[in-house]
């Protein structure tokens, strides 16, 4: 249940001619404490929740939990979490031996896009495609939870040129 991921800003919509399967996502966070967060997720439709912990120093590990459970009880449910709703579109695309799972996000993170792929191992290497930029792994303004409390909207226009 220990979740080993890297995550990765995306340059442009490339990777949209690459995936396999494409899928609309909302979610909402019942709980958005340091060392736990408690996520309702719709995707397609299927329901889920899931609990996760606190990441290490680096921002790769991090504990994960998730059920699947009726979409009507995650719909119901997301009507009781906390401040602004993510809604996202993720895109599939198998790498190498990888898939990276490319969000591109709506409402008030409209312009992000970040790609997450999961590893089996920390030193693990992987493929790097051409839309893949700057690694924000362990960057926690880029965590969806952070991007519900503050989103990507309200800090874009005072980024610097790294993001």
């Amino acid at each position: 249940m220990i979740e080993i991921e890297r995550k990765f800003l995306v340059t442009s919509e490339a990777f949209k001619l690459e995936a396999f399967q494409k899928t609309k996502i909302q979610q909402g966070f019942l709980n958005t404490h340091k060392k736990r967060t408690v996520r309702i997720r719709t995707k397609g439709k299927k329901g889920y929740i899931t609990v996760k912990g606190l990441s290490s120093k680096d921002g790769l590990q991090r504990f994960e939990w998730e059920k699947e459970i009726p979409l009507e009880e995650a719909q119901t449910l997301l009507k009781l979490c906390e401040d602004t709703p993510i809604e996202k579109v993720r895109y599939e695309v198998k790498v190498g031996p990888h898939v990276f799972e490319v969000d591109e996000f709506f409402k008030e993170n409209r312009g992000l896009i970040v790609a997450e792929v999961e590893l089996k191992t920390i030193n693990e290497t992987i493929k790097k495609p051409t839309w893949l930029g700057e690694e924000v792994t362990g960057d926690i303004k880029f965590y969806n939870a952070q991007l519900s409390k503050n989103p990507y909207n309200s800090w874009k226009s005072i980024k610097t040129n790294k993001t």
